[in-house]
């Protein structure tokens, strides 16, 4: 586990197309809510906000300060402006320190570019990089890892069951699901050229509103900013 972060929210009052000018003037806008907890609408200072975002990501709890009270949330959605790349909104729903949590944790296969098969002039391929998992806040992990060391020949494999799970972390994934797999480098070579001459498929063309935030009377508006859905609040 990391180190517990901290971040000072204000309360904000700025709502819907407004919402542009908090940002132009450093600010980013930010929703709170969760069970037994109103909905409230906040800020903060855009290299403050950034900051914290990326230590705690969406696995890791944040220590959240409005107005002398402290809650601790995770991180549901952030937005991020598609040309400048700042951060533009953050969801944090509320949770509580004795009660368990569901989010996903970063997957690794350990010793990676350093296995037994990798040594040998072999391929591994990992087919998932991040697992879904149920914990206490303060228990969740950095990351999760399988053991590399077993990977040595072609068609080895390892699987969510083989996953080193520390003390009060359960994995919610199938077990039987593929971590990673060796493969003779010709043989893949040959099949990644196989599925390159299908062909990508068209892809359609989405059309959002970007840069603005709506009226956020009720949590039902709060999950459309910039006039899309950012979150599914999911129940406790």
């Amino acid at each position: 586990m990391g180190e517990q972060v901290e971040l000072k929210l204000e309360e904000r009052t700025v709502q819907g197309k407004k919402v542009k000018a908090l940002r132009r003037a450093g600010y980013v806008p930010a929703v709170v809510y969760g069970h037994d907890f109103a909905a409230r609408s906040v800020m903060a200072p855009q290299l403050i906000m950034t900051k914290a975002v990326n230590r705690v990501g969406k696995h890791h709890p944040v220590e959240l300060q409005i107005d002398g009270t402290k809650r601790l949330a995770m991180i549901k959605s952030t937005d991020f402006d598609p040309v400048k790349h700042q951060l533009r909104h953050v969801a944090f729903h509320v949770v509580k320190q004795n009660e368990t949590v569901e989010t996903e944790i970063p997957l690794v296969v350990a010793g990676e570019g350093e296995t037994p098969a990798e040594k040998a002039g072999l391929v591994v391929l990992t087919t998932i990089d991040a697992v879904q998992v149920k914990a206490l806040p303060r228990e969740l992990p950095d990351q999760l890892s399988v053991p590399g060391e077993r990977l040595a020949e072609i068609g080895d494999h390892l699987t969510v069951a083989d996953i080193d799970v520390p003390k009060g972390v359960t994995i919610l994934a199938d077990s039987e699901q593929v971590v990673a797999t060796v493969y003779e480098p010709s043989a893949l070579a040959a099949a990644n050229e196989a599925a390159g001459d299908a062909g990508p498929a068209d892809e359609a063309e989405v059309e959002a509103e970007q840069g603005e935030d709506t009226p956020q009377e009720t949590q039902a508006e709060e999950d459309k900013p910039g006039g899309k859905k950012q979150f599914e609040p999911k129940g406790e």
